[in-house]
């Protein structure tokens, strides 16, 4: 889409056509000015994601030194958090998750700064402005940021929070919703849970909280732990302290497990190793200070916090898992991508370069040719969303539709997945 952008002026997977299929605008956006300046480079992207991971590091290594002023710890404390979210696989996967991530981390270094400069303050709100373009699963964050501001009596905050997060996505949708007649972008139709208050609100239900979220057995590999460690710590604060000061003291451990649990039941939580991270980052920022004691006497620490200590020797497991699962990823991914979506990208440019297309896995055969694509995902023509929206399953419908409508529009090859 962002070379489409840059050097055909069409916002869409071909050339000839519109097409919502990037669920993060502005990171699209970004790469088309990139193309437009530097030329039409492949490994943009990678350049990218190395840039903004660098900057993580940074921010992550100035927010962990003012907790705990002593080098070798703030080290340990910016290397668990880059392996927690397998930040060097997000780096080469070349997608908008790493400039999400630094956003978050920015975001929160702000916050805890809010009070001590204008420079925290503009970071807090600027971030916020880009967040929601950069992934959709932000507007959870939003709302969930602006009710804890209201609940502390922070209207001034609550209303900006919700004003520079919600108007760059009002008025991306309203764009959308002109060109194709949906407000939010393909991938988050056909990707996202729906909630329709009709007759089959209770199967939505049962989608919703049993099938996303107690269920679904990458909740329990992502964010149980951390979100249980949330839980002991709150908790442990409403038995000493009073409301009002439980909000403030524990303000984002609350804000982000109630992310974790929306974005478990709303979003595509399934142990991808990336839609998640910006969670993750987050429960790092705000669980490592809460348990800085464990690095400043580990011994004593243990004895004392027994059960602090077994749910952050689970979550030390989690990150020695998610770098496990990942190495052969790394290490094969690229291999199989060149063998599978590259190759066939090729074998189209070579003999279909400009041909009617049926595909379904269609990054790489619509970057490397000019074919007219007509995707049966539904991530990149609308035709075929209906099929698709809330996570369908392809079935005789859908079989009959594809068939009729390919004759009728003379397609000349298929490459399916």
């Amino acid at each position: 889409m962002a070379k489409n952008f840059a050097l055909y002026e069409v916002w869409g997977m071909t050339k000839y056509q519109f097409s919502s299929t990037s669920s993060s605008p502005l990171f699209t956006y970004l790469l088309s000015v990139l193309i437009k300046i530097f030329g039409n480079n492949d490994q943009l992207p990678l350049y990218f994601n190395i840039f903004f991971g660098i900057g993580i590091l940074y921010i992550l290594t100035v927010y962990y030194a003012g907790i705990f002023q002593k080098i070798k710890k703030t080290v340990l404390a910016v290397l668990f958090t880059a392996f927690f979210i397998v930040l060097p696989l997000n780096i080469l996967s070349g997608m908008e998750h790493v400039f999400q991530v630094f956003l978050f981390v920015v975001n929160i270094l702000c916050f805890y700064r809010y009070n001590q400069s204008k420079l925290a303050i503009s970071g807090f709100y600027i971030t916020l402005l880009l967040m929601g373009l950069i992934r959709f699963e932000s507007m959870f964050y939003f709302v969930i940021l602006a009710f804890m501001f209201a609940l502390v009596r922070k209207w001034k905050e609550t209303l900006l929070v919700l004003l520079l997060g919600f108007i760059p996505i009002i008025a991306f949708c309203a764009y959308n919703y002109q060109q194709d007649g949906y407000f939010f972008p393909n991938s988050v139709v056909v990707k996202g849970t729906k909630l329709s208050f009709d007759a089959n609100i209770w199967a939505q239900l049962k989608v919703i909280l049993l099938d996303n979220l107690l269920l679904n057995i990458s909740f329990y590999k992502i964010g149980f732990f951390p979100l249980f460690l949330c839980a002991v710590f709150i908790y442990r604060d409403f038995k000493t302290k009073t409301l009002k000061e439980v909000l403030k003291d524990d303000f984002l451990l609350i804000v982000f497990s109630l992310v974790m649990i929306c974005h478990a039941m709303f979003a595509d939580l399934k142990c991808s190793l990336r839609y998640e991270a910006y969670i993750l980052t987050s429960f790092c920022m705000v669980l490592i200070p809460r348990c800085k004691g464990l690095l400043v006497n580990w011994m004593d620490y243990i004895k004392k916090e027994k059960l602090v200590s077994l749910l952050i020797a689970a979550n030390v497991f989690l990150m020695i898992y998610k770098c496990w699962a990942a190495h052969p990823i790394m290490s094969k991914g690229g291999k199989n991508i060149y063998e599978q979506q590259v190759q066939s990208a090729k074998f189209l440019h070579q003999f279909y370069n400009t041909s009617k297309v049926v595909a379904n896995d269609i990054g790489a055969i619509s970057y490397y040719t000019n074919i007219h694509l007509l995707d049966i995902a539904g991530l990149g023509s609308v035709e075929t969303i209906y099929f698709n929206e809330n996570k369908k399953k392809f079935d005789e419908k859908f079989g009959s539709f594809i068939s009729k409508y390919c004759l009728a529009h003379q397609y000349d090859i298929a490459v399916v997945y």
